[in-house]
């Protein structure tokens, strides 16, 4: 699973690509906060306000695998993200107080 971009917008949280056995990849699969976080598998428009899935699991089995999967490796690189960000922030209001005591 690679997390290909997260985003803060509406619902949704990350565009993602999997790569299974080592023979098949997909990619933009969406992950999506209602209610609680999900997947959205690849689709294309099939008319105006309708979508059709371009790729989808055959079985409830392998979509909670892949959905679990998927949910694990984006909750880690959120968690990731967000300790860089907070060390960040901490790194510079550190930097901004020596500069102010040096003044």
């Amino acid at each position: 699973v690679k997390i290909r971009r997260l985003y803060n917008e509406g619902n949704l949280r990350a565009k993602v690509s999997i790569t299974i056995d080592n023979a098949l990849a997909v990619h933009d699969i969406k992950v999506l906060e209602g209610e609680r976080l999900f997947i959205a598998m690849p689709s294309r428009k099939a008319g105006v306000d309708t979508y059709a899935d371009i790729v989808h699991p055959i079985n409830s089995e392998v979509r909670k695998l892949i959905e679990t999967a998927i949910i694990e490796q984006y909750l880690k690189v959120k968690e990731q993200e967000e300790s860089a960000a907070a060390a960040k922030a901490t790194e510079t209001d550190t930097a901004f107080a020596d500069n102010a005591s040096k003044e």
